[in-house]
């Protein structure tokens, strides 16, 4: 079908929806990007700040006030790669690289928002917060029900002004507010949590340019990630421990987050660690429980627990991030 999902693991989101052959809906920016020639800019971290009048400056142009956070102009692949925070002119002479900007770094909450738009207009909202660890990773990520009006005001405002030809889904990035990534797409990681008939809706989009979700059963979700360190090679547990775990109380889907035929360095992964697994749920302790029944089946062969195995990824990093990516 048109909804094209780039992760094998996230059809199970997407497969039960009826889509037009003539209708094309990514869920990869890999995928926007050809889509969209007009839009693609988006993907240009320099545009994204010169909107905002943000500080900023491909390397080669040295900072004069530190720190700063360090990042790819463009980084189609997400996870947060080769992003850092420079915290002196000494650390920004050796961490030149072709091809990266620096911006400020910003502090405060780091909002994850879905917005539904028609002609730049923002027809619908919905927030998730991160829980971040360090280099790059996030221990669980809130779907939030209520509204964030001020990211709601500043971000519509930008889309009116810069997407008004657009319609679809964007993702939006924020940090205290102010935009550090948008997407030209949705957050296809937790959609299953948004709610019955949200997928329809999606299709409606993208088909008729039109948005008339209901959503009038919000609730509060959560999306659990399991982390390995770096330099192991992971295989996938059987489907019928997923299919078990999938069944406790409160668990809303589980997604096992990368290519057993693929050698780990052809995933685009965090500084942090290796993404083994995403448990999507609504209740936070019900998440964890089976997270911690999935490092077990992950790591039985490494002989390691998932404490030990989160403290070998934690100890790898040197420095805190606050401008990490979804």
């Amino acid at each position: 079908m048109p909804i094209i999902e780039n992760d094998s693991w996230r059809q199970q989101y997407f497969h039960d929806g009826e889509c037009p052959e003539d209708v094309v809906i990514p869920t990869d920016d890999a995928l926007a990007y050809p889509l969209y020639p007009a839009h693609r800019w988006i993907y240009n971290k320099l545009r994204i700040c010169e909107t905002q009048g943000l500080v900023h400056a491909p390397h080669g142009i040295a900072p004069t006030e530190f720190p700063v956070f360090s990042k790819p102009i463009y980084n189609l692949r997400g996870m947060g790669a080769g992003g850092k925070i420079l915290r002196s002119i000494a650390e920004y002479q050796r961490a030149q690289t072709p091809g990266h900007l620096w911006m400020p770094l910003l502090v405060g909450e780091h909002v994850s928002t879905d917005v539904a738009v028609v002609d730049g207009e923002p027809r619908w909202w919905r927030h998730a917060m991160g829980k971040a660890r360090d280099q790059g990773m996030f221990d669980y990520w809130t779907v939030l029900p209520e509204p964030r009006p001020e990211i709601e005001a500043y971000c519509g405002a930008w889309l009116r002004r810069y997407l008004a030809t657009y319609s679809g889904m964007v993702n939006v990035e924020t940090i205290g507010g102010t935009i550090i990534e948008a997407h030209l797409r949705c957050t296809d990681q937790w959609p299953d949590l948004y709610g019955p008939g949200w997928i329809a809706s999606l299709v409606e989009l993208y088909a008729r340019k039109q948005w008339r979700y209901a959503d009038t059963h919000r609730q509060t979700g959560y999306s659990v990630v399991l982390f390995g360190p770096h330099g192991r090679r992971y295989h996938s547990i059987d489907h019928t421990v997923v299919t078990g775990l999938r069944s406790r109380p409160s668990i809303s889907s589980i997604q096992i987050t990368f290519h057993d035929d693929l050698p780990p360095e052809a995933h685009a992964m965090p500084p942090g660690g290796f993404r083994l697994a995403i448990v999507n749920c609504w209740d936070l302790a019900a998440g964890n429980a089976v997270r911690d029944a999935l490092a077990q089946h992950f790591l039985v062969s490494h002989g390691t627990s998932r404490r030990s195995l989160e403290q070998d990824s934690t100890e790898k990093s040197p420095l805190p991030r606050k401008n990490e990516e979804v």
